[in-house]
């Protein structure tokens, strides 16, 4: 049996658009450097985005370094994204996971609904890692969805759909 590694490893652009045509392979992957996260293959995941000019290859490259964590170098990658089309469905599931806890200092910014924040984001991340904020479960969730939001914008994009 091979090892999780592995398989990734083997996943080629067409294992991911299930046989459909890939329109942009820069798209494709961005999905493959989500997939290496997803599974903690940091150093995977940042061979590619690394080598992705598109603002979704910089929103992958700054989760990878939040994920390490460097901090400061996640907050210079999510600068390089600016807007992303997927920040207002982030903040709106963002406020909807948080609206079932009791919010701090540091998880404050996910209330918002309106305006997604990717640097008080790495900042509640920091606050988890130093034991400042009780909200580990909240920002894992809000995390989870942004994984989502963002991979199924890369495929999309990659099928040019």
């Amino acid at each position: 049996m091979q090892s999780a590694r592995q398989q990734i490893a083997q996943l080629s652009h067409e294992d991911l658009s299930g046989g459909r045509p890939i329109r942009n392979r820069e798209m494709a992957d961005a999905c493959l450097s989500g997939i290496w996260l997803l599974y903690n293959f940091l150093d995977e995941s940042h061979e590619i985005s690394q080598n992705l000019p598109s603002i979704s290859g910089s929103y992958w490259h700054g989760i990878m370094h939040r994920r390490e964590p460097d901090y400061g170098n996640a907050k210079y990658w999510f600068r390089r994204v600016g807007r992303h089309p997927i920040m207002l469905d982030l903040a709106a599931e963002a406020a909807e996971i948080a609206s079932g806890g009791t919010l701090d200092a540091a998880t404050r910014f996910l209330a918002s609904g309106t305006d997604w924040d990717p640097m008080a984001m790495v900042d509640g991340c920091e606050a988890v890692a130093r034991g400042r904020t009780k909200n580990k479960d909240i920002l894992i969730r809000t995390a989870a969805a942004e994984w989502r939001l963002l991979f199924d914008y890369c495929l999309q994009e990659a099928l040019g759909t």
